[in-house]
């Protein structure tokens, strides 16, 4: 067999592969494609909605708005907050309490944490009718932090000056360049404090406590599962399973299906895993991600 001929078959066997493997991949996305827009079309009977909230909180509209959306839907007869969560900024957290409020006020919401429900985490507990906490979940931590930083000593060190033309002498409170001036350190204590007392206020009313008690709670500290419950910040330890038998007893059948809410795309839900390259990329160009609004409700163990 001559050369050319050889070069010829095996021309002819690589694109054979080439057709196999794209033939394959085609095949796999539209599996996907698929795969997700079952789930975009969500179950069609009678079921239970569990929405899960892990990390970081932020303000997600997408979510809100999906949230929201589930108290006219005759369909979902319940609604599990699954939580893991440190907490994180305190409009993320107002949100996401609000759309769970929304729900509640017509139909049963049950909450579960996790290993930490936590700050913001504890907060968006709040609309839930019944609160199941592990024994060694760390949750609670009542409060809010609004932090930065005075690097004016080394800016000097470095030979380095820098001037603010402000409207008004807060405008540029806080500023790395100068310490606080005891004027805006009062404003930026008094934004604070009021945004305890919207927490303070949050929790008293889901769970049925005196402000005054609230306060003496809330300083901040981090409570297990088993402190909390003792102190009325939860109702029980338990889990799903648990949160699911309390259920049955508000006339939400233990055999109706669960289904997971997101409020993602289906683009979104198609290319996107919670690991790997393609969900760090859609993360990193698309989503949200973490960002400052300004205060924290967030448990933060010291660091000095």
């Amino acid at each position: 067999m001559s050369l050319e001929t050889d070069l010829l078959l095996d021309r002819r066997r690589l694109k054979r592969r080439l057709f196999f493997w794209r033939g394959a991949t085609i095949a796999a996305v539209l599996l996907a494609i698929l795969v997700a827009a079952r789930g975009s079309f969500g179950i069609d009977g009678d079921h239970v909605e569990r929405l899960t909230v892990n990390g970081i909180i932020t303000d997600d509209g997408k979510l809100t708005e999906a949230i929201t959306k589930l108290a006219d839907r005759n369909s979902v007869k319940a609604l599990i907050v699954s939580i893991d969560s440190p907490g994180g900024t305190v409009a993320g957290g107002e949100s996401l309490h609000g759309a769970i409020g929304r729900v509640a006020a017509k139909k049963p919401v049950v909450a579960v944490m996790g290993g930490t429900a936590a700050s913001a985490g504890y907060m968006i507990a709040m609309p839930a009718a019944r609160v199941f906490a592990r024994e060694a979940t760390l949750t609670g931590s009542i409060g809010v932090i609004l932090e930065t930083g005075e690097a004016s000593g080394l800016l000097k060190t470095l030979g380095i000056s820098a001037e603010a033309i402000t409207s008004g002498p807060l405008k540029d409170q806080p500023n790395l360049a100068h310490p606080l001036s005891a004027q805006g350190r009062a404003v930026l204590q008094g934004l604070v404090m009021d945004m305890y007392e919207q927490f303070v206020a949050m929790v008293a009313l889901g769970r049925h406590l005196p402000p005054e008690r609230v306060r003496e709670l809330g300083d901040g500290r981090a409570y297990t599962g088993r402190q909390a419950l003792a102190f009325g910040l939860v109702d029980a330890i338990g889990g799903e399973r648990e949160a699911r038998q309390w259920l049955a007893t508000q006339g939400v059948a233990e055999k109706l299906p669960v289904e997971d809410l997101s409020g993602a795309g289906l683009a979104e839900r198609t290319f996107r895993g919670s690991n790997g390259i393609l969900g760090t990329l859609w993360k990193s160009v698309f989503s949200q991600g973490v960002t400052l609004d300004g205060a924290w409700a967030l448990w933060q163990p010291s660091r000095n």
